[in-house]
This record gives structure tokens, sequence and C-alpha cells, in this order.
């Protein structure tokens, strides 16, 4: 097997381990969406979807933390919009800071 193949090879191996990767993030995604249908309305779940277009980082977290609640048995019902909203005003928060000039 000459170099040439050989690398060809490696690459060919990169690929597919890439691929198989990204089939299993898209699965992982796929079963995240699931549980978020099933504990969530369906006005919740449209607006997280909008939070996923606007803010991806914000929508992981999130997502995480419903889902850890979910496991935990901490969600008895289906959440809201407004718990929802609830949720995202807290993750969001970040208190105001003050700056103070002090004269001498």
């Amino acid at each position: 097997m000459s170099s040439e193949e050989q690398q060809e090879k490696s690459n060919d191996d990169k690929v597919k381990e890439m691929i198989s990767k990204r089939m299993k993030a898209l699965q992982i995604e796929q079963q995240k969406k699931e549980m978020l249908k099933r504990i969530m309305s369906n006005q919740a779940y449209e607006r997280l979807m909008n939070v996923r277009v606007a803010n991806y980082d914000l929508y992981s977290q999130v997502v995480d933390l419903l889902i850890a609640m979910a496991r935990s048995n901490r969600i008895t019902s289906q959440i809201t919009d407004d718990q929802l909203k609830s949720i995202l005003a807290k993750v969001t928060y970040k208190p105001d800071t003050k700056i103070e000039f002090k004269h001498k």
C-alpha cells in the first residue's frame, strides 16, 4: 500500500468517525426534544425553540436544567409558558452593577 493510499484510507476513517459522532449528536438532540415535548405545553415548547434560534447557549442551558429536573422527579405537571418565562428570567438574571465615585 502506497503512502497515498494510506493517507486516503486515513481520511476516509476520519470522515466516517465525524459522521458517526454527528449522527450520535443528532440522536441525542432528538431524544431531548421528545422529552421536552412530554414535559412542556405546546406554547412553552414553541418558545423554547425560538430561544434555540436566538441564543443556542441559553437553550442548551435551559434544556439541560429541565431534563435534570424531570429525571429527578421535580417536575410534577407540564411546564407552562409562564413557568418557562420564569425559568428563563432566573437563568438570565444579572444583578445591576453599581459604580460609585468618591470625591476627595
